[in-house]
Formats: C-alpha cells, structure tokens, sequence
C-alpha cells in the first residue's frame, strides 16, 4: 500500500517591503489619522475642562466648546482620548478595533445619557448638545474603524484580506449514478487494502488514485479502470 502524500499548502501573506500596496497604505492612513483626530477634539474638551476647575460629580455642567461638562466627564473624555492615541501609536488594526468599540461606547453613551437628562442620574452633566456630539463621535469612530475592514469583498491587497491557500479547488462532490459507485467501489478497495484482503485490481487502482490529491480526480483515476476493463 503506497501512502498518499499531501504538498504543504503556501498561503499567500503580504510580505512587507517599502513599496506597500496602495489600498493598504490608504486605509492605514485613514485609520490613524482618524483616531488621532478625533482623539484631538476629546482632549481639548477635557483639558478646558479640567482648567475650568469644574465640579466632580456635579449634575448642572459649565458650557465648554458649546457643550456642557463636569469633572467627571472632562476625566472620561481625557482617559478616552489617551486610548485612541495609544492605539493609533500602537497601529492601525489596534486602531481600527480600538475605534470601533469606542465608537459604539458613545452611542450608548448617547442613548444613556438622552434618558437621564434634567434628572439626578445625569451625573456627566449631559445636555442635547453633548448627545448630538457623542452620536456624530460615535457614528464617526464606526465609520473609520470599519473602513477598508468591513466589507463583503474585500480587495486582494486589502490588509484585512484573508489569505488564500495556493491550491484551493472547490471540492468536486460525485453527482451521476456512475459517480456514486464509483465512489462506493473506492472506499471499499480502500478498506479492503487496509485489511489486507484486496484483489489485486484493487490494489493496483488504489495505487494509481494515491498518484493524485482531490477527491474528483481520485474518481476519475478509478472511472478511467472501469472504461478499460470495458
């Protein structure tokens, strides 16, 4: 009995090299600036904030950049900005994933807030203002951490592409009653082969299959047997 040998498979990976893809240079740059970006605006509100000296926990905000805030929020908008910049530092799969969940913390945020305002459970100081902001921030963040990422066909030198094998054929399944048997009459010289109780027609056609590696073209080898012995 001859032992099938099956190639290694060799996947296609994106070497790197300074002449990356163009859609790969695109999309990481749209990633990081985008966080950086949106990073900058949160950290200003924070900062000015901060040096309002505003309080803590306090439910009626002092209008910064238009919108209103208390110590509280200035300390979330700062630690949320340091997240992003880390992440963008970090790279733009972190960044986009980063972004991505960020995104969808603001808009629940958002929703949160919209039904806690002007009662004692406002405890960021909301007012409409701030939730318009967080769903265009929220909205924002999603949209540029999903682009170039999430999409139903992806480009090949898309950095989110999956690799492809080599040689992926689709697997070609028996669909004629010749077929059939002919894939009946194989697993049975297959086992007969195993337990040492093959003819010796069987073993020859079991050999010449072990020669080829898809299913389809294993048939074929054994249809072809049949076609002779006919």
């Amino acid at each position: 009995m001859q032992l099938r040998h099956f190639p290694h498979r060799r996947t296609h990976e994106p070497t790197p090299s300074q002449d990356a893809p163009d859609h790969a240079n695109r999309v990481f740059a749209v990633q990081r600036t985008g966080a950086l970006a949106v990073a900058a605006v949160i950290l200003v509100f924070g900062l000015l904030g901060f040096a309002g000296g505003l309080d803590f926990f306090s439910t009626e905000g002092e209008p910064v950049l238009g919108m209103s805030s208390n110590g509280l929020l200035s300390t979330i908008s700062v630690l949320t900005a340091v997240v992003l910049v880390v992440a963008a530092l970090r790279g733009p799969r972190v960044a986009s994933t980063v972004m991505i969940v960020v995104g969808t913390l603001f808009l629940v945020s958002a929703l949160a807030n919209l039904a806690a305002l002007r009662t004692s459970f406002n405890v960021l100081a909301f007012e409409m203002d701030n939730v318009v902001f967080s769903v265009v921030a929220g909205l924002l963040l999603l949209l540029l951490g999903a682009y170039g990422r999430v999409s139903g066909s992806l480009p090949p030198d898309s950095p989110y592409a999956r690799p492809r094998t080599e040689d992926s054929e689709p697997e070609s399944y028996p669909s004629t009653p010749a077929e059939f048997a002919a894939e009946r009459a194989m697993r049975a010289a297959e086992i007969a082969v195993v337990n040492h109780v093959a003819t010796a027609d069987q073993r020859r056609r079991v050999a010449a299959m072990a020669e080829v590696h898809s299913r389809g073209d294993r048939r074929r080898v054994w249809m072809e047997f049949d076609r002779s012995a006919s």
